[in-house]
């Protein structure tokens, strides 16, 4: 996949780059949008097939003295990326990392639309033709 980034960015140029960019920069901002509005980005993303954000699979009791608590039904539907977003520092941060981790989704996004831009902006005489 970045082999065939790195042969778009040879052939295309500024285009491929400002095209994976903006497809980065329009990707930032939706997840952070979602994020702020208290979307569990990580259950779309397992439904999805992308891995889960957290390595953990067991949840950790938040319980110093380490007794046993029975959880209520509430405790179990609780939205992990509200979680993630108040202990990691924010919703921009989390929009980045879940941004680096669509990387595999973003390339093919951008191999598609670069061509027929470059195509576009060489016939109005935008950019040089090559």
């Amino acid at each position: 996949m970045a082999g065939r980034m790195k042969e778009l960015l040879k052939k295309y140029g500024k285009v491929g780059l400002g095209v994976h960019l903006s497809v980065s920069a329009a990707s930032i901002a939706g997840l952070y949008v979602a994020i702020k509005n208290n979307v569990d980005v990580e259950s779309m993303l397992e439904r999805v097939g992308l891995p889960n954000l957290s390595k953990d699979k067991n949840t950790q009791s938040s319980n110093p003295i380490g007794d046993e608590i029975d959880p209520t039904p509430g405790d179990l539907q609780r939205n992990k990326t509200a979680e993630m977003v108040a202990s990691s520092g924010g919703a921009l941060a989390l929009a980045v990392l879940i941004n680096k981790a669509l990387f595999p989704v973003r390339v093919p996004i951008t191999l598609a639309i670069t061509p027929p831009l470059a195509r576009f902006l060489a016939r109005r005489n935008l950019i040089k033709k090559s």
